[in-house]
């Protein structure tokens, strides 16, 4: 058991300098939705993003601010480098009006990058 011991550290070590490198890109991280109409159902702001490292992205989680009325959706999978994804974030705006003003917090393995804030706005008409 004991000899093993030296493996393992050397397999921890390397995971987590692995993940030092991995870094991510938005092309933006605010989305004006303009006006909405609360009868018409649901809205959605979409962020691109690339995976700037040199080792899998991996989305850890995306918070849903704490609303039943906004719903997150991210890949699950590792991002390789170089490679895109997405994030949606879906806001149902039934049974509210007035000025909106929401975000969302992303966390991932990116050690630059830990919680990015995603923003979305607009204004919602009765």
């Amino acid at each position: 058991m004991k000899r093993y011991i030296p493996l393992l550290l050397c397999l921890m070590l390397s995971s987590i300098w692995a993940s030092a490198d991995s870094a991510i890109k938005f092309d933006r991280t605010s989305f004006d939705l303009g006006n909405i109409h609360a009868s018409k159902g649901q809205v959605k702001a979409t962020y691109n993003f690339t995976n700037t490292g040199n080792t899998p992205l991996v989305i850890i989680s995306v918070s849903n601010g704490g609303c039943g009325c906004t719903k997150p959706d991210y890949p699950k999978q590792p991002i390789q480098p170089g490679k895109t994804g997405t994030i949606t974030i879906n806001f149902n705006p039934a049974g509210r009006k007035g000025e909106l003003n929401r975000e969302v917090k992303v966390k991932t393995n990116a050690p630059a990058s830990k919680k990015i804030a995603l923003k979305f706005s607009g204004v919602i008409l009765p």
